[in-house]
């Protein structure tokens, strides 16, 4: 396990939303992040988690609603990882599995794709 401060995670959570290729980042619509230390308890062990209605979804009647959430979880991913570069890796994957599920891409072709 790598040590990491909460504002250190989460500048690499910013740097990895800053390299969505801005074709896609026009796209994404009505969507917070997050950075917590850890999931809920007593749940899964998550990286990361979307929350809200993807895009595949919305129809005319969408609007008025509160923006989906992406969290990234700090303390799992430090746990799963030995350097900064582990890091690194596991903060740029863990963003774009979530945002791709803000597309609609479920993890079945995530996992597919090497975004698992």
């Amino acid at each position: 396990m790598i040590e990491m401060s909460r504002a250190n995670f989460e500048a690499l959570v910013s740097d990895a939303l800053d390299e969505i290729p801005e074709e896609l980042a026009l796209l994404i619509e009505n969507v917070a992040v997050f950075v917590e230390d850890d999931p809920p308890p007593g749940g899964p062990v998550l990286l990361g988690v979307y929350e809200g209605i993807p895009l595949t979804e919305r129809g005319h009647e969408y609007g008025g609603v509160l923006p989906d959430r992406i969290t990234i979880y700090r303390n799992p991913t430090l746990a799963i990882c030995d350097t900064y570069s582990d890091v690194l890796d596991e903060v740029n994957v863990t963003v774009v599995h979530e945002i791709a599920h803000h597309f609609g891409i479920d993890d079945a072709r995530l996992h597919q794709l090497g975004y698992g």
